[in-house]
């Protein structure tokens, strides 16, 4: 329609003459944005008319009430829809996750009705939304995979997805109709007028980037990551009509607890560290513990009474009775944990060993979630902490051939053999994990050992390199306007700058110049401005020897290699030489000026600059040494591998990193406090350091994956979050007030 700035544009006026990048395609549908709000509005218009003599009902009155107010302010709400749509469309990938994850298993415990109605109406926002584009989408996506530079789709990348115009949509609604039932009604009626008028633009756009010369790249073949995904939520063999976001939500409050304590109390006797132990001879533990249990049943009650139960229409009709309550409070738990463990099974991270030995598990977690309600609402709980330490620890091995897996799995196996036969309770996981972790203990006490001694040598090479580089900067300003040789240039600025901080750092006794190293600053310069040292032969003579013994001295602190020393006092002394020939009047001078901008460092590792033991403790990877060796076979390339950056690096994070030709997994196991240095631990316990701009080139090089976050069961257990939320979309809808 021609109402579209992008058909107006033509299909064809030069085809491959002009072919738009990124950035091009985003601003032109950005421009588009109030006309699809003035689609909306225009779509909103017919429920202001009467509708004949018949009584209108209460949500009626009030819709038409709030659609008048935004008529009168349609400018403005069409600029706040379109500043909320540049945000999550040029915000980067830290928004466009948040938009994402729209709803957390966490969070259940402390959700009001009035929250989870909010989700569920979002929910069902983006659920039409989707719907009226689902034909159109696919195309756009892998127009846009092709300019992000990208050989499959990857359609959660697209930063025109359906989501950030659903998002821009609430938040400018949040801000003009600012009562909660008003902006559902709003909300509901313009989705659906958004999808329509976001169908027309997806479609134009696909056509207007294929007449400029762009190719929709191929489908990839999808693969699991261990995350919920909408389009399966329907796949599992899980029967999901029970559980939804209400009965989650009295599920983790505790108020359908299948087995509360006798005086309503909560019971935090496993959660409490073993070095309480100690205070049973201060005869202190029982006062303690009362106080803590009447803080919870306070907190308890309080929630209960701010979080009361909104009605949910469902195949089990909510009961008030103890016992009802009870009954409900099992089947949920059960529920739950069929979920959760269905989640895992599904997540190929895992070996198929690992979910084998999960399933065993199943009676066990069942019988618990009908004991101890506990188990879903204390991130602490023994069951939760086993589970999330095996699933955790479980990534450390890419197959079943990886060094020390068979050690692992026996030690699994054994401890799920042990849960069987016991009781099951929360006393017996806390048992079980305690003993495998005396057990790996042992194991890895010297490994700990040594990664914590090149944590701290990694740490005093960034505090060098912060304060070499400020070093760096007042050098170079200082050799403004002087007529210095480059090879001293880059020695004042590199080397030197990191030997007068070493110096600083370790004789931090209150002096600006421990040592004098920095003062040599001075007189380096000036021994090599030839003007200046004919005028006066006998200082250089008297300076030069001196000054030769401190540098190699300080450079010594650093661990600077003798070869490329020698190579600077040979260089030196033969300028230095020069001063004792007879200059001739017509020859310049064999110098030149300094930069006029403050150069990087010459440093051995492209700019940072670490010493021989350091980096050998750590073992630290050069920059270059990844691209040098030979590259290890290409791993299928996932969904999730474009959404990382050094920056989302948490420790805990499992990668592969591909070393000496071959995929190695590791962990994140340190980063340092400014995150210019990172170090991993592999399966095997060698470390592997590297600086942040290493890992960035290795990452565009694709020679370093992510495997997982470290929240394989957090994300297993939001997987149970966003089902309670799709079984709340297929739920019957609430008759309209009258």
């Amino acid at each position: 329609m021609s109402k579209f700035m992008l058909r107006r544009l033509g299909v064809a006026d030069d085809p491959g003459h002009y072919q738009p990048n990124l950035q091009a395609c985003l601003d032109a549908v950005l421009e588009q944005s109030p006309i699809l709000m003035d689609g909306v509005l225009e779509g909103l218009k017919p429920l202001l008319l009467s509708q004949g003599e018949k009584k209108p009902t209460a949500d009626e009155v009030l819709l038409r009430d709030t659609l008048k107010e935004l008529g009168e302010q349609a400018p403005a709400l069409k600029a706040s829809f379109a500043a909320h749509l540049r945000t999550y469309v040029f915000g980067g990938q830290s928004s466009r996750h948040a938009a994402r994850q729209l709803i957390r298993f966490e969070d259940f415990q402390f959700l009001d009705s009035d929250q989870i109605d909010a989700n569920i109406e979002f929910a069902q926002s983006q659920q039409a939304v989707q719907l009226a584009v689902q034909d159109v989408l696919p195309t756009l996506n892998a127009m846009v995979s092709h300019l992000l530079g990208w050989s499959s789709v990857l359609a959660h990348l697209n930063p025109l997805k359906p989501d950030a115009f659903v998002h821009a949509l609430r938040e400018a609604l949040e801000e003009f109709v600012p009562e909660r039932a008003a902006r559902a009604l709003v909300m509901h009626r313009a989705s659906g007028l958004l999808g329509v008028g976001l169908h027309q633009l997806y479609r134009e756009v696909s056509e207007w980037l294929r007449s400029q010369g762009v190719e929709p790249v191929h489908m990839a073949a999808h693969a699991s990551t261990g995350l919920w995904n909408p389009d399966n939520a329907s796949q599992s063999t899980v029967v999901r009509s029970m559980l939804t976001l209400d009965k989650l939500r009295r599920l983790l409050s505790g108020e359908l607890d299948p087995n509360p304590s006798p005086d309503g109390r909560m019971d935090f006797s496993h959660t409490v560290p073993a070095s309480f132990e100690a205070l049973q001879d201060m005869k202190l533990v029982e006062p303690m513990m009362k106080r803590l249990s009447d803080r919870a049943s306070k907190t308890v009650a309080a929630m209960l009474k701010l979080a009361e139960p909104a009605p949910v229409v469902d195949m089990l009709a909510q009961e008030d009775e103890p016992a009802q309550r009870k009954k409900l409070g099992v089947q949920l738990g059960r529920e739950v944990v069929l979920l959760m463990l269905d989640n895992l099974m599904q997540d190929s991270r895992l070996l198929e060993p690992v979910r084998a030995s999960l399933k065993a598990l199943e009676p066990v977690l069942v019988k618990l979630s009908q004991q101890d309600g506990r188990l879903f609402s204390e991130r602490q709980h023994p069951a939760r902490l086993f589970l999330d330490r095996m699933t955790h620890r479980s990534l450390a091995f890419s197959s079943t051939e990886a060094p020390g897996y068979t050690a692992f799995q026996e030690s699994f196996d054994g401890a799920v053999r042990q849960l069987l036969a016991g009781t099951g309770d929360a006393a017996a996981f806390g048992k079980v994990l305690h003993g495998l972790d005396q057990a790996w203990g042992k194991d890895e006490a010297d490994q700990h050992e040594r990664a914590a001694l090149a944590a701290r040598g990694l740490l005093h090479a960034e505090q060098r390199n912060l304060l070499a580089q400020s070093l760096s900067q007042e050098f170079g300003e200082r050799l403004q306007g002087l007529k210095v040789p480059d090879m001293v240039v880059g020695f004042l600025r590199g080397p030197w700058a990191q030997v007068v901080a070493q110096a600083q750092l370790n004789f931090a006794d209150g002096t600006d110049d421990p040592g004098g190293y920095k003062a040599l600053v001075e007189d380096l310069i000036w021994s090599v401005q030839l003007r200046l040292t004919r005028r006066n032969r006998p200082r250089l003579v008297q300076m030069v020897p001196e000054m030769l013994v401190r540098m190699r001295r300080g450079l010594e602190l650093i661990s600077y290699p003798a070869k490329r020393m020698d190579v600077f006092f040979d260089a030196l002394i033969a300028f230095h030489e020069q001063v004792f020939d007879t200059p001739k009047p017509t020859a310049p001078e064999p110098v030149v000026p300094a930069p006029a901008t403050p150069a990087t460092p010459v440093n051995a590792t492209g700019g940072f600059w670490i010493a021989d033991e350091e980096a050998a403790e750590s073992g630290f990877l050069d920059e270059e040494l990844g691209l040098a060796t030979p590259l290890p076979q290409p791993r299928p390339e996932s969904a999730d591998q474009a959404i990382w950056s050094v920056d989302t690096l948490n420790t805990g994070t499992w990668v592969d990193l591909a070393l000496g030709g071959n995929w190695v997994r590791a962990q994140l196991t340190w980063a340092s406090p400014q995150r210019t240095l990172f170090m991993f631990i592999s399966s095997s316990g060698m470390a592997h350091s590297m600086s942040r701009k290493t890992i960035d080139r290795l990452k565009k090089s694709r020679l370093i994956r992510t495997v997982s976050d470290g929240r394989v069961m957090d994300n297993a257990l939001d997987a149970v979050a966003q089902t309670a939320l799709h079984n709340d979309l297929l739920a019957p809808k609430p008759k309209a007030r009258k």
